[in-house]
C-alpha cells in the first residue's frame, strides 16, 4: 500500500513536471540542463522531467509603464518637471530573458535619459507646442535600443510639464498681456470700422441729397420752360385770334375804339396818382395821331 502511494506521488510529480499548459498571450522560456532549449507557445506542451525547466515566463500583452517624474533642463536653461507613461510589448521571449537582466528597469531608465536629451534641444515654448514630436523622438530612441531586449516600444505620452512657479507666473502674465493686446486691437478695429461706416453713410447721404437737389433743379427748369412755352403759345394764339378778328368787317373800327379806350384809361390812371403832374396835350389831335399810328401797325401786321 505504501509502495503504491509512493509510486502515485512519483507519477504525479513526473506529470506536473512533464505537462505544461501555457495561457494565451504568454510565452515561457524552457532551459535544458541550464541552457536555452526553446519557447513554449500557448497550449499544451511536454517537457522532460528534471531535465527541462521553465526558466522565464513573459506576458505578450501591451504593458503600460509609468515613468518616474524628473527634472529636465530646456535649451534656454529653464527647469521643467516632466513625467510620462510608456507602452511596450514583449516580442521576443528569448531576448527578453537573456538580453537584459531587467528590461523593465532598462526601458524606464532609457526613457528618462532620452526625454532629457530631447527636451534639452528645445526651448521652453516649444516643449508645450511640440509634445507629439517629443513623444515620437523618445519612442524612436528607446525602440532602437530595446530591439536587443526583445521588446517593442509602442508609444510614449507626456502626462505633465510643470515649469517653476516663477516661470509659470511670467507665462500667465504674458498670456494676460497677449489677451489685452488682442482686446485693444479688436477695439481699435471696431472703431476703425465704425468710422468707415459713418464716412460711407455720410458720403452716400450727400450723394443722395445732391442727386435730389439736381433732380429738383431739373424739374423746376423743365416746369418753367413748359410754363414759358405755354404762355408763348397762349400769346401767339391770342395774337392770331386778334389778327383774325381785325380781318373781319368792322374790325379796324373796333381796334381804333379799343386803342382810344386804352389811351383814355392810361390818362385816367396817371391823373389818379396824387404825386403825379398830369400834362394834357394842347391839341387832342395828337390822340388821333396816336390812334392812326397804331392802326398803321395793325395794317402792316395784317399785310404780312
Amino acid at each position: 500500500m505504501e509502495i503504491g502511494i509512493i509510486l502515485f506521488v512519483i507519477a504525479l510529480v513526473f506529470v506536473t513536471q512533464a505537462v505544461k499548459v501555457v495561457p494565451q498571450q504568454h510565452a515561457w522560456v524552457v532551459e535544458r540542463l541550464g541552457k536555452y532549449n526553446g519557447t513554449l507557445t500557448p497550449g499544451l506542451s511536454f517537457l522532460l522531467p528534471f531535465v527541462d525547466r521553465v526558466a522565464y515566463k513573459h506576458v505578450l500583452k501591451e504593458i503600460p509603464l509609468d515613468i518616474a517624474s524628473q527634472v529636465c533642463i530646456t535649451r534656454d536653461n529653464t527647469q521643467l518637471q516632466v513625467d510620462g507613461i510608456l507602452y511596450f510589448q514583449v516580442t521576443d521571449a528569448m531576448r527578453a530573458s537573456y538580453g537584459s537582466s531587467n528590461y523593465i528597469v532598462a526601458i524606464s531608465q532609457l526613457a528618462q535619459t532620452s526625454l532629457r536629451s530631447v527636451i534639452g534641444k528645445l526651448e521652453l515654448d516649444k516643449t508645450f507646442e511640440e509634445r507629439d514630436i517629443i513623444n515620437a523622438q523618445v519612442v524612436q530612441a528607446i525602440d532602437e535600443a530595446a530591439l536587443n531586449w526583445g521588446v517593442k516600444v509602442l508609444r510614449y505620452e507626456i502626462k505633465d510639464l510643470t515649469p517653476p512657479k516663477e516661470i509659470l507666473h511670467a507665462m500667465q502674465q504674458q498670456i494676460t498681456a497677449e489677451r489685452e493686446k488682442r482686446a485693444l486691437i479688436a477695439a481699435s478695429e471696431g472703431r476703425r470700422q465704425e468710422q468707415i461706416n459713418i464716412a460711407t453713410g455720410e458720403r452716400e447721404a450727400f450723394i443722395q441729397r445732391s442727386e435730389g437737389e439736381k433732380q429738383a433743379v431739373i424739374n423746376k427748369a423743365q416746369g418753367e420752360a413748359q410754363s414759358i412755352l405755354a404762355v408763348a403759345e397762349a400769346t401767339a394764339q391770342a395774337i392770331s385770334a386778334v389778327a383774325a378778328a381785325i380781318r373781319q368787317p368792322g374790325g379796324a373800327e373796333a381796334v381804333q375804339l379799343k386803342v382810344a379806350e386804352k389811351a383814355v384809361e392810361a390818362y385816367s390812371r396817371v391823373a389818379a396818382a396824387s404825386s403825379t403832374t398830369l400834362i394834357v396835350p394842347s391839341n387832342m389831335t395828337e390822340v388821333s395821331a396816336l390812334i392812326a399810328s397804331a392802326m398803321k401797325m395793325v395794317q402792316l401786321q395784317r399785310s404780312t
